[in-house]
């Protein structure tokens, strides 16, 4: 009880600037979701295709996989508000494609199939691999070192909380009142973001003089990645169990055709993950993940996994969103230890890169995990391709356990 009233959980709270952050993120990360739960149905309603709800993640990832080593360069070179908030246009720009699409779609469809639909998402994904570096760089240059794993506990909980928010309502506004009310709300939230960035004051951010060109520096990020085998292990452990646990790519074809809930029950189901993943983020900031980390880690994807198997079994709205509820829970517990393995083994001048490797590991690994969802539902039929999926989790965790024993070994609380 003394710890619950101490403040400690709620220390990164008192800085300013991390507070803008966070109300950054929450309106960004609830205007994304809402914004794939919307377009997983329109593209699905559209095709009746399973394959295509794969193509998703593919155009999102390829534009994000290209741009996110060179923008890891150049953030730790540039201001990295900056880079944040006028990257966040492209995500305004995409989502009003998005909107004049939906406010003629007879016209539009006819016209130009759903080929608008993707310029939106390769947008998106052109974006996402500018900001998903941006961010964890920024977060770090907003905090002292002593609090790097209270902020990512709160950066989570801020994701998970929207990722809650975004595609429930995101489901109930298109399932209530049309698809134009829906991307009309993802337009708004999305200014919202772009104007909380403006009120962060931050100085310049220490960056090292180096006569190395672009290629380089890019190398000696991903050199530094490989030589820390606790950053490769965990970036490499939730990539691959992202990539094979891509369940949530299906949803809509889970919802529409096994549990025929509409909709508005996709939104819940997109949530369930998030619901699980809050609850747990108020456990961590109680309660961090600093002793026997890294078992920790080997532990919760596992769990992960096993959810994953479960859900691709399930026939009941319950359980299956139960399973995701667990799921979330066992997820968030990763994102936080990765997160802070990446904050306290990172120096700052080199932060931008080593983020967009991670971006390339964890990030580009939804939506591959996407295409590999559909692709897989495609040749072995959808549910035993989430069981599959989750199986795979599971050896992939088997298999680092084995070569990776700093990892395995790692404790949190004796690099602080």
């Amino acid at each position: 009880m003394k710890l619950l009233f101490s403040g400690e959980a709620f220390a990164v709270m008192r800085v300013k600037n991390f507070r803008y952050f966070l109300f950054y993120r929450i309106f960004m990360t609830m205007a994304s979701l809402m914004q794939s739960v919307i377009v997983g149905w329109q593209i699905y309603d559209l095709s009746h295709n399973v394959l295509w709800l794969g193509f998703i993640g593919l155009a999102e990832v390829i534009p994000q996989v290209s741009i996110s080593l060179f923008a890891g360069h150049y953030i730790d070179l540039w201001n990295r508000r900056k880079i944040v908030n006028y990257t966040t246009l492209l995500l305004i720009l995409a989502s009003v494609v998005l909107l004049i699409y939906s406010l003629n779609a007879s016209y539009f469809s006819a016209r130009y199939g759903i080929i608008p639909i993707f310029t939106a998402i390769f947008l998106s994904g052109l974006a996402r691999g500018i900001l998903g570096p941006a961010q964890v760089a920024l977060m770090g240059q907003l905090v002292p070192r002593s609090l790097y794993a209270n902020a990512a506990t709160w950066n989570s909980a801020n994701w998970q909380v929207a990722a809650v928010l975004g595609p429930a309502i995101g489901g109930m506004i298109y399932g209530f009142s049309g698809i134009v009310p829906a991307y009309s709300t993802v337009v708004g939230m999305y200014s919202l973001s772009f104007f909380m960035v403006m009120f962060i004051k931050i100085g310049r951010h220490e960056v090292i003089a180096s006569e190395e060109g672009v290629f380089t520096r890019i190398r000696s990020g991903i050199r530094f990645v490989f030589d820390t085998p606790e950053l490769l292990g965990a970036f490499t452990l939730d990539m691959f169990a992202v990539l094979f646990g891509g369940a949530v790519a299906m949803l809509p074809v889970f919802a529409s055709d096994i549990l025929n809930i509409g909709p508005q029950g996709l939104g819940m189901l997109r949530a369930c993950p998030a619901i699980g993943a809050a609850l747990m983020a108020v456990v961590l900031m109680f309660r961090p993940p600093m002793r026997n980390t890294g078992r920790l880690l080997f532990f919760c994807v596992s769990g992960f996994g096993l959810c994953m198997i479960g859900f691709g079994l399930s026939k009941s709205f319950i359980l299956s969103g139960i399973l995701l509820i667990l799921s979330g829970a066992f997820d968030n517990v990763s994102v936080v230890i990765r997160g802070t393995i990446l904050q306290l083994f990172t120096p700052d001048y080199m932060r931008g890169r080593v983020a967009s490797v991670n971006s390339i590991f964890i990030g580009s690994s939804n939506e591959l995990g996407a295409f590999e969802s559909g692709v897989t539902a495609k040749l072995m039929g959808l549910v035993t391709s989430v069981v599959f999926g989750g199986i795979m989790t599971l050896v992939v965790v088997f298999t680092t356990v084995k070569v990776n024993k700093p990892l395995r070994k790692l404790s949190l609380k004796n690099k602080i």
